[in-house]
């Protein structure tokens, strides 16, 4: 996860906040970031799932899509440039999916969100940014206007607390708020002129909770109104990392990228039923694994068939789960090996530890369903 290159990193507009709060910084995605803080990259995982963690994400990109005359430009451009429809997006609604390549390989992953009839939002890797939206812009057609938000922040609110904590911290009542919904809205600044955000209820922790996105000037000042509550704490990327990985949420670059297809990631529930099979059956699924005796398996740990002792794959992510007490990771395995489930191992450091194939999420999500409003 910490890169090691001696590039001159970029930073957020909340740089200095981290700094001040004694974070412990590194290098991800060409940014520094902070990596942990006082807490510990325990105590702020368990924090999450139990009380209210605000995270920086700003190094991610934020890009607009405008149609500059009247039709269905950009909902039919998102269908060009991924497997998924777009044709119930609703306004104000939100929806997880990947770009592909005519290759069917994973681009990236990313978040779109209709604001109204002719103007949509994207949230897209910081890794993988700047190629993004090169890419983007190869295939854009001329009706559609095109601006990456650099003036723009991101916080993730994330926890059971988090609802409470946005009422009581920013004064906005968003119980009727679904999960993957969003909402545009003046918050009011202390001494100067209310500031515009857009709140969207989703994240990636797999808790109830809200990234908001505001005007780099803004975005120190709501930092601090957030950690004035009681329930708050800062969080940083490795708890961040950890809290992904239970729920068995994908990391580009790492279990996805531009050789793997939706289907061999098992992402089909992204995809439009009839795009489906323009994509080849997979050969091999991404699958979540689970260690059953005491060890700590990692990214690239090589994962074993128990009766051959050969080799069928490596750990795409992996760690420790401090909710299960148990380490995780993550799999590309043989398809026909994982309908068998055959008994399997991971190594790690030279020994070989018993493991099972385990269904996704690792832990069960706590976010607000559409149903339950």
């Amino acid at each position: 996860m910490i890169e090691l290159d001696h590039a001159p990193l970029m930073t957020t507009a909340l740089h200095q906040s981290h700094l001040a709060l004694g974070a412990k910084m590194g290098a991800f995605a060409g940014y520094d970031m902070p990596l942990y803080y006082d807490l510990g990259v325990l105590k702020e995982h368990e924090w999450v799932r139990s009380h209210c963690g605000i995270f920086d994400v700003s190094h991610m990109g934020q890009v607009r899509l405008k149609e500059n005359i009247n039709g269905p430009k950009i909902k039919d451009f998102l269908q060009k440039i991924t497997p998924s429809s777009f044709e119930k997006l609703g306004i104000g609604r939100a929806k997880y999916s990947v770009l592909v390549n005519r290759q069917g390989g994973i681009v990236d992953d990313l978040m779109v969100t209709r604001l109204s009839e002719d103007e949509w939002h994207l949230v897209i890797n910081a890794g993988c940014k700047q190629k993004d939206i090169e890419w983007i812009r190869a295939q854009l057609p001329g009706e559609i206007e095109f601006t990456e938000l650099r003036h723009l922040a991101l916080i993730a609110v994330q926890g059971p607390m988090a609802e409470r904590v946005m009422g009581e911290v920013l004064g906005i009542d968003l119980t009727e708020l679904k999960y993957m919904g969003v909402t545009c809205r003046n918050v009011a600044r202390a001494g100067a002129q209310d500031v515009a955000v857009m709140i969207s209820r989703l994240g990636y922790t797999g808790e109830d909770g809200f990234e908001i996105s505001l005007p780099n000037d803004s975005a120190p000042a709501m930092w601090q109104k957030l950690l004035g509550h009681s329930e708050v704490r800062p969080i940083g990327l490795a708890a961040r990392d950890s809290l992904r990985l239970e729920m068995g949420y994908c990391l580009y670059g790492h279990d996805i990228d531009e050789t793997t297809t939706p289907r061999e990631a098992g992402l089909e529930w992204v995809m439009d039923k009839e795009k489906i099979a323009e994509f080849p059956a997979p050969e091999r699924k991404r699958v979540g694994v689970q260690l059953l005796e005491k060890g700590v398996a990692r990214e690239g740990a090589d994962v074993i068939n128990c009766n051959t002792g050969a080799k069928i794959g490596v750990l795409t992510s992996g760690g420790f789960s401090p909710t299960l007490n148990q380490s995780i990771g993550q799999a590309y395995l043989p398809t026909d090996f994982v309908t068998a489930n055959h008994p399997i191992a991971v190594m790690v450091r030279g020994r070989a530890i018993a493991a099972q194939i385990t269904p996704m999420p690792f832990v069960p999500p706590k976010t607000k369903s559409a149903k339950s409003g």
